[in-house]
């Protein structure tokens, strides 16, 4: 009798976490989709890779440099040139993956990420909170938290969380007939602390 009791126990315990496991995955997963920044100009994709968040450069609403660009690249795919690093400044932006590392926590914070901003060429300690369902609070700073700047990126529209049953969420989805090479990100709304 006892060992039919220690059984259901050890039973319900699982069903339990197996439960619990399954709405933390949810809404962990609340900030997959694609952000705008907030000067319109940039889209970031964020997603994810293994247990981590990360995030790419999929559209920039100037994709090339303007033809008067004081470095000579006028007409040309708008690249990483102001990385440190000698050898990834011919990198193109768009596609460009900026954000890595990124891990749940609960209460619609993820941490333990760095974002890099492609207009100064640093990489930040950066902690993401999604404060609502179509707006996310991006925080760069270096050592602590407080010594940072934020940015409110917005998600964009046709992937826009709609509300349809008791937990108000449902994965973002793309478009039908969208075409990945058209993603624009701005880069003016990047973290610059």
């Amino acid at each position: 009798m006892i060992d039919k009791m220690k059984r259901a126990v050890l039973v319900l315990l699982l069903t339990f976490l197996l439960l619990v496991s399954f709405a933390f995955a949810a809404d962990e997963e609340k900030i997959v989709g694609l952000w705008i920044t907030p000067e319109n100009d940039c889209k970031i994709e964020i997603f994810e890779s293994g247990s981590k968040y990360c995030g790419r450069i999929t559209w920039l609403k100037e994709p090339l440099y303007p033809a008067d660009d004081d470095r000579g690249m006028a007409g040309r795919p708008v690249v990483d040139r102001d990385n440190p690093n000698p050898n990834l400044r011919s990198r193109p932006l768009i596609g460009l993956q900026l954000m890595e590392g990124f891990t749940y926590i609960g209460k619609n914070i993820w941490v333990k990420g760095t974002i890099y901003n492609p207009n100064n060429g640093k990489t930040y300690r950066c902690k993401m909170i999604l404060s609502a369902p179509n707006r996310l609070e991006v925080r760069g700073f270096i050592g602590i938290p407080l010594l940072g700047a934020t940015s409110v990126w917005t998600r964009e529209a046709e992937n826009s969380v709609i509300s349809r049953d008791y937990s108000g969420y449902r994965k973002p989805r793309r478009g039908v007939n969208e075409d990945p090479a058209s993603y624009i990100i701005g880069i003016h709304g990047m973290i610059d602390p």
